[in-house]
């Protein structure tokens, strides 16, 4: 690949990335099923391959590249299904976390996100289904400590782990059949999309061609 190539494969790669994301939230407005199929199974590769193109580091395109295994399994209503795409993202969320290191966050904001879990928990605790509410209890954990982390990065990182506790929050008052705001189903994923670009755009402004 020529150096010029090279240059414009980042620019290409977002630009792909931004128009999948697009096709998926119309989809998702317009309920096209078969939209949904072909566009959400892009988001998180394109991502990752503008990471990569990048030299971003290599957790971030796992975190990516795991949150694709989750998208690929809650597109699916088999069995099982819904529990291996949370496992998928927690392996994210871990990767997130290390990548976060060991920067400080401020404890006024760790107290806020705990609150916050504990007070989902508790409303959501009795709508789960039994199976689930272990796991889910564990997921939350995990998420929550990534996003209190994410803001350890700067205002990038922090509004992307904010808006994928939003994003999963919206979820799990599904599972829990709890009442959801109009049109749940586009405002999970425009938070989930906005969460990753904004996550990627923050680790990647703090760590520029850095490799992991």
């Amino acid at each position: 690949m020529s150096g010029r190539a090279a240059h414009r494969l980042p620019g290409a790669l977002l630009a792909a990335f931004a128009f999948a994301a697009l096709a998926e939230l119309v989809s998702v407005a317009v309920d096209a099923r078969t939209g949904q199929l072909l566009a959400k199974p892009l988001l998180m590769p394109l991502l990752a391959a503008y990471v990569a193109a990048r030299r971003g580091p290599r957790l971030l395109v796992a975190a990516l590249l795991l949150g694709w295994g989750g998208d690929v399994f809650l597109l699916s209503s088999a069995d099982g299904a819904f529990l291996a795409g949370m496992g998928c993202f927690a392996a994210g969320h871990l990767c997130y976390l290390v990548l976060f290191g060991r920067r400080r966050t401020h404890t006024g904001l760790a107290l806020g996100y705990g609150l916050a879990l504990v007070v989902a928990l508790a409303l959501l605790w009795s709508g789960l289904p039994a199976e689930l509410r272990v796991p889910v209890a564990v997921y939350s954990l995990l998420l929550a400590a990534m996003a209190c982390r994410a803001s350890a990065l700067g205002p990038l990182a922090g509004a992307g782990g904010a808006l994928f506790l939003l994003s999963d929050t919206l979820i799990a008052t599904g599972v829990a059949e709890a009442p959801q705001p109009p049109a749940a189903g586009l405002w999970i994923m425009l938070t989930y999309i906005a969460a990753q670009a904004l996550l990627t755009a923050g680790i990647l402004r703090s760590r520029p061609r850095t490799h992991d």
